[in-house]
């Protein structure tokens, strides 16, 4: 984004909202991180499924494409996507902020409608 378009971005939401600029910067900056693995996790999927595609219509047998080999990439490079995305999204994304309060209320309910 440009500087002058980010400007007019900020005033804007300043007037709607009120907020400060050091809001703005972080709220910014969150939103640039998750754009960034969205575009990382669409690379993994365009390349992966062009490497293992590729070698399932390039060989001449079916035994290359249930090679170890033709996944390693996939694997190996998914773990480090799903990395980035805990460095994104942050360790809540299993279990969020009151997972285990509303746990406990949901079988609080269970318990309730059965009786």
């Amino acid at each position: 984004m440009r500087r002058l378009e980010k400007d007019f971005m900020f005033e804007k939401l300043q007037k709607e909202t009120g907020i400060s600029s050091e809001e703005y910067y972080i709220a910014y900056k969150k939103v640039k991180r998750i754009k960034r693995f969205y575009i990382h996790l669409t690379v993994y999927l365009l390349v992966n499924l062009y490497l293992i595609l590729n070698m399932r219509f390039d060989s001449d047998s079916n035994d290359l494409f249930y090679r170890w080999n033709t996944y390693s990439t996939a694997f190996f490079w998914g773990i480090g996507l799903i990395a980035h995305g805990l460095s994104v999204f942050g360790s809540r994304v299993l279990f969020g902020d009151n997972w285990e309060e509303n746990k406990i209320k949901e079988f609080i309910q269970k318990k309730d409608n059965r009786n």
